[in-house]
């Protein structure tokens, strides 16, 4: 299991439209991952403005069990990669391998 310190960061959110992105994702934390997509769950379409006020967001979870990243349903990449796709948000550092 990862521990909370060693969780991976949300290194860069372009999705401009979710209630948690002002100047980067100010969720405490992210699930990534659908049974088809490795979208972002955590995804808000909002005009309001949401979470800790500072761009910190961790992935908490990742649902994506297909990925290289995902071990036991925990992220080990370094770092995450949100970005818009459609009128959704996916972690763009999936990778099925």
């Amino acid at each position: 299991m990862t521990q909370m310190l060693e969780m991976p960061r949300v290194q860069t959110c372009t999705v401009t439209s979710c209630g948690y992105n002002h100047d980067g994702c100010t969720a405490f934390a992210v699930t990534i991952g659908s049974a088809i997509s490795a979208e972002c769950d955590t995804f808000v379409l909002s005009g309001d403005k949401g979470g800790m006020g500072k761009a910190l967001a961790q992935v908490g979870a990742c649902k994506r069990a297909d990925c290289v990243h995902n071990t036991d349903l925990e992220c080990h990449a370094p770092a995450i990669v949100v970005g818009e796709s459609g009128e959704k948000a996916d972690c763009l550092t999936y990778d099925k391998g």
